[in-house]
Parts: structure tokens; sequence; C-alpha cells
């Protein structure tokens, strides 16, 4: 069949353009990513119930183990761990206070310090880490000096020499973990953001004129941040040893207030009594 003729100064019917399906933000795109990491979703997994844990001490404390954290009960002292009585399903030490239930209180300083020094750790990290990978030049040399200075002095002595010169307690110790152990955070953020700064995705957003800010922190942010987050979860760990190690010595948080730390300080005392703390 001939095609039909088309009057003279008509314009043909374009066709329609298919429906434009509406694409994913940056920022979806980031948690897609980090929900397909497992280890990731291990890792947030484990520490989200101890945060859980933590957080419920005293719900648990006055209706399931009915003991509070500075309850002493000389006649129970050095009780073994028993199944008879949930406050002493850890024992007891030589106080006769519930292991367990300071256990659980002792989380909530850790894991507060843990989480507080690793968030100050890693926005500190995150911006200058991103800040002088993708601007390079004097700001990059200058944070790589900051960087080698701090990494030049042995941590745990500086971290002893600092808990000295101040007064120990929670706020004290995230505020020296997170002040001084953030290069390596800065170090990994710089190095991801040097090779993601060749991308053509960069490329483009600096020739359709977008500011540098604008390229950190909608481009060049979301795609570091799922590796972030699984830094983050070492990190809080590794900080909560630190923690445990200060308070050990004996410059950390101090009793009666309870730790993970001085909890380990008192059971190695106590470790030929009582070897169940």
């Amino acid at each position: 069949m001939a095609a039909e003729a088309i009057p003279l100064g008509a314009r043909p019917v374009a066709d329609a353009a298919p429906a434009r399906r509406p694409t994913a933000g940056i920022w979806t795109n980031a948690l897609a990513s980090l929900r397909r990491d497992r280890l990731t979703l291990v890792a947030a997994s484990i520490l989200l119930a101890m945060i859980l844990l933590a957080a419920a001490a005293d719900m648990l404390a006055n209706n399931l183990f009915q003991y509070g954290f500075t309850r002493q009960d000389l006649l129970n002292g050095y009780q073994k761990p028993t199944w008879s009585q949930p406050a002493f399903w850890l024992g007891s030490d030589d106080l006769g206070r519930s292991e367990i239930v300071r256990l659980l209180y002792g989380a909530r300083v850790s894991l507060s310090v843990g989480i507080g020094a690793a968030v100050i750790n890693l926005t500190i990290g995150l911006v200058l880490g991103l800040t002088a990978g993708f601007l390079r030049g004097w700001f990059d040399d200058l944070v790589q000096f900051v960087i080698s200075t701090l990494n030049s002095i042995p941590s745990i002595p500086l971290l002893l020499i600092v808990s000295v010169l101040f007064q120990p307690g929670p706020v004290t110790l995230v505020l020296i973990l997170g002040g001084l152990l953030w290069p390596n955070a800065s170090l990994f953020v710089r190095g991801q953001t040097l090779s993601l700064r060749e991308r053509e995705f960069v490329a483009a957003g600096r020739v359709a004129g977008a500011s540098n800010a604008r390229i950190i922190v909608r481009h060049l942010l979301p795609n570091v941040l799922p590796l972030v987050f699984v830094l983050t979860a070492i990190d809080v760990g590794t900080l909560i040893l630190i923690e445990s190690a200060l308070s050990f010595l004996g410059l950390g948080i101090s009793p009666p207030t309870p730790s993970w730390g001085n909890m380990l300080t008192r059971a190695a005392q106590d470790l030929s009594r009582g070897p169940w703390l």
C-alpha cells in the first residue's frame, strides 16, 4: 500500500516518547548498595542488638533480674553462676553485685563512648578526606602533614598522656578518642575520593557548572558512604576495646560507674576466687 502523502506545510506527528521511569536518588542508591553488603548488615545487626540491650537495662534490671547495678549483698558474694536466680545468671562479684546487670549497664557506658568517638572520628575523617582528596593542592598537603604527625606518635602512649592530663569520664574519653584517632578514617576516605574524582559523573558535574561543594555532597559522599558504614562498625569495636584498656589501667571510667573496662580490672584482681568474673 502506498504511503499517504503529507500535505504541504504539515508537520509529521512524532511518535509518542516512552514514559520516563523515575530514577532513584543518589542516597537511595547508596542505601541499596548498603543493603547488598552482607558483612555490613551482620555488623550493624550485632551492634543494634547490643544497643537495644543496653537501652533496655533499666527494664531488665527492674522486671527480669529485680536487682539494681549498685545493690550489694555481701551474703551472696562470689556467687557462682546459677539458673535458679536470674540476677546471678553470670554470678556475682565480691560485694554480691549482679554481674549480668552490671554488664548491661556497663554496655551503656562503653557503647556510648565507642559510638560517640566513632561519630567524631568519621565526621572529621569524612570532611577532611573528601575535601583534601577532591581539591588536592595545598589543603591536601596540610591535611597529610597533620595526619603524618599524629601517626608518627604511638597512639596508646599518646592516649595515656592525654588521659592523665584530663579528668577521666565518659565525655572526656569521647572527646579524646574522637579527637586523636581520626587520621585513619581520613586516609581511607581520601583514597576513595582520589579514585572517584576521575570518574565520568564528576567530569559531567564540572561541565554542567556544579560547584565543588555540590559535587562533593551530591556525587562523592553517597559513593563513599556505604564503605564508611562498614568502617564505623569496625571503629566502634576498636574504640570500645581502647576504652576498656584505659579503664583497665585506671585512666578511663572510674567506679562505681560500671564499664566493661573497670569490670575487667575487678575481675583480674579476683580471678582466683571468681573465675566466672
